[in-house]
């Protein structure tokens, strides 16, 4: 009976590719095929093996093995001795990508193939997650048979550094976790507003004079004046990379066949730059503008000579622009940007902004190198080579996919690893927003609105880390992981083969390993999880009634249309879970028509500020009823209590009790009228 039992689980674990609960078992990214047999592999140390790979080659993955946790030795004896074996093959059935890899771990032997160095690297990773138990004298690894390749390409980490700088060390283990779940594009923000961190042997003065800070971090840079300083000035914050620092990290990331591409911010988000060189700006004049002025033909000389220097140190194919988020009402008043626009006949200051992006597509394109950008570059017209880096959702994506163009999703809404992971009340202060790691899971970065052919063009995933709250290393880590983990399932498994149940038990096996490791990931074991109320729908009084607005929601944040603020649906932690209805720059203004006179008891609605977003809680509520819908008596006027430097994510109820009959219930909250200010509210409850 027992044997019947056993053979019942071994066909579940087959045809489930690696459904066992096992710590054998768990291998992140998920593996495509997985066989799982009783039984394993004791292997005594010194682990000797083969490999075909010659040269170079050879020579760089021998040095990587011999230096791994399992520290192989080649053997140099009688080959048929060695237990394990690194094989390249002409092909691995199924599967056409040199990434992928063939692990066969047996009773005698432990052997890896491939039709690449890549390929061997990437299973070696696989077998590194398979040690069921390492010690002095012995390693045991589980029966196992994978047949494994990528779903995507390209399988990307972003790292900001210029909102707090990141030593080369720090940089370096993380690209050891992106190898160790076979991640294989780090994106490397190098330049925005808060410094510059990249050394440009031609322009000295940019590092000389905006690599540093006197604040200790970007917050109270952001509010404390924007400005830099040198290196030996009192409080002095920050650093750059030196140029040897650069190539000794690519080269690192080259061994662990990982490519950095780096970013160049243009044309906005670069205050520091014109802090530096004030006349490639629009007003000529430091700290006033974040925009390179395009109708300046200086403007174009410096780009291409900082990008010049930018190519000959990284050897990626593609070299990021930016392009997002560029405040074009300056070049509406520039003299020398409406003379460039007349004379190259364009229509607006989007077209204007395009006329940089295809220039240096145009430059890049001659050094034999890709334009990657933020979605923005779509706008006015995409450059004919230009790939997008869709983060403003998926539309962007979508519309480059849809022609012809190719895209890197990376939509807030799944990727932005800035987002808190728990209840925020519980969690370090962080931008906004709430981003498990069950969200990042859930997915996919092909959009069933892409037709099969369109679908070709999407090369893939990306992890953003934007580093405005996160100040230290540990805080960073702590941000990373373990949601980038889930980033790498979806970049690398495919759909069919994900599992959401057996993937969070691997991660808390992984999360172990994160923490022996040295690294600080999030503990899963202690995640609260999603706020209480969105777990019930509300019944009350006007539920589903007509609603009439003074002032229209947002497009960006409806919440479901007309009927959101009396749906019975409560929001979540984060404005951007779709149940939180916004306003920008205006007041909540609503009436809401019970049908008749009823008996009221409580009228209520929640709001919330976060300040780093610009969320605020209404400066003023006034709750009114009338019984015609023209004239209404003032039941409340309750002022916020919370002031407007407060910083962390708040939640305020403002409500009404008491007793009165009426048919029409009018809620008003007043916006602090502060530029570019949100009110958001998930219901208005009436009992």
């Amino acid at each position: 009976m027992r044997n019947l039992v056993n053979l019942f689980w071994i066909t579940v674990f087959m045809l489930s590719g690696c459904a066992k609960e096992e710590p054998a078992c768990c291998i992140i990214p998920q593996p495509q095929s997985v066989e799982v047999s009783e039984g394993n592999l004791t292997l005594f140390k010194p682990l000797l093996f083969i490999s075909d790979l010659k040269g170079n080659e050879g020579e760089e993955f021998t040095s990587y093995l011999k230096q791994s946790p399992l520290a192989l030795e080649p053997q140099n004896g009688n080959v048929q001795d060695a237990p394990i074996r690194f094989c390249i093959v002409d092909s691995i059935p199924g599967y056409s990508s040199e990434e992928s890899y063939q692990l066969q771990i047996d009773k005698g032997f432990l052997t890896i193939s491939a039709t690449s160095a890549v390929g061997l690297f990437y299973g070696f990773q696989s077998l590194l997650q398979l040690v069921q138990q390492n010690t002095d004298n012995s390693v045991v690894f589980a029966l196992a048979k994978i047949k494994d390749a990528p779903r995507f390409p390209y399988r990307g980490l972003h790292l900001d550094v210029s909102r707090h700088f990141k030593t080369k060390e720090f940089v370096k283990k993380q690209l050891d976790a992106m190898a160790r779940y076979k991640l294989n594009r780090f994106h490397w923000h190098l330049t925005d507003g808060a410094g510059w961190r990249l050394e440009i042997k031609r322009y000295p003065e940019l590092t000389e004079q905006t690599a540093y800070r006197p604040y200790p971090n970007w917050k109270a840079w952001w509010e404390g004046g924007r400005t830099y300083c040198t290196k030996d000035a009192p409080e002095a914050d920050g650093g750059y990379y030196t140029q040897d620092d650069v190539r000794e990290i690519v080269e690192y990331a080259r061994l662990r066949h990982i490519t950095v591409i780096p970013e160049v911010e243009m044309p906005g988000h670069s205050e520091e730059v014109l802090a530096v060189f004030p006349q490639l700006s629009c007003s000529g004049k430091p700290y006033v503008n974040s925009e390179f002025c395009i109708g300046n033909e200086e403007t174009f000389t410096f780009l291409e000579n900082v990008l010049l220097e930018v190519m000959e140190l990284f050897p990626s194919e593609y070299i990021h622009i930016g392009g997002d988020e560029a405040n074009m009402e300056i070049w509406k008043h520039c003299p020398l940007c409406q003379k460039r626009m007349k004379r190259e006949g364009l229509n607006n200051e989007k077209e204007l902004q395009s006329y940089l992006i295809h220039r240096m597509e145009k430059f890049l394109s001659a050094h034999n190198r890709r334009l990657l950008g933020w979605d923005e570059i779509l706008e006015g017209g995409l450059a004919p080579e230009a790939t997008v880096m869709s983060w403003r959702g998926e539309q962007g994506g979508i519309a480059a996919a849809k022609a012809g163009h190719d895209v890197i999703m990376t939509p807030g809404s799944h990727c932005y690893l800035d987002a808190y992971q728990d209840a925020p009340t519980t969690q370090p202060e962080a931008i906004g927003g709430y981003l498990t790691i069950d969200n990042v899971y859930s997915y996919d970065p092909v959009s069933s609105m892409l037709s099969a052919k369109e679908a070709t063009h999407v090369k893939g995933v990306q992890a953003n880390v934007w580093a405005e709250y996160m100040p230290t290393p540990e805080h960073m880590e702590y941000m990373i992981y373990p949601r980038l983990l889930a980033i790498a399932e979806v970049a690398w498994t495919q759909p069919e083969k994900k599992n959401l149940e057996h993937f969070r038990k691997c991660v808390l096996k992984e999360t172990e390993w994160l923490q022996a490791n040295g690294y600080n990931p999030f503990d899963l074991k202690q995640e609260i999880g999603e706020r209480a109320e969105v777990k019930e729908t509300v019944e009350h009084l006007a539920k589903m009634k007509p609603v009439y607005y003074v002032n229209r929601y947002a497009d960006q944040y409806t919440a479901g249309g007309d009927s959101a603020l009396v749906d019975g649906l409560r929001g979540g932690w984060t404005y951007g879970d779709k149940r939180w209805q916004g306003f920008l720059n205006k007041d909540m203004d609503v009436t809401i028509d019970l049908g008749k006179k009823t008996d009221l008891h409580l009228i209520s609605a929640e709001f919330m500020q976060l300040r780093g977003p610009y969320v605020w809680l209404p400066r003023e509520v006034v709750i009114s009823v009338s019984d015609d819908g023209s004239s209404f008596m003032e039941l409340e006027r309750l002022s916020t209590d919370v002031p407007v430097t407060e910083s962390k994510l708040t939640f305020r109820t403002y409500r009404w009790e008491g007793e009165i009959q009426a048919r029409y219930v009018r809620y008003h909250a007043f916006s602090n009228d502060i530029e570019g200010g949100w009110i958001f509210t998930d219901e208005i409850i009436v009992k």
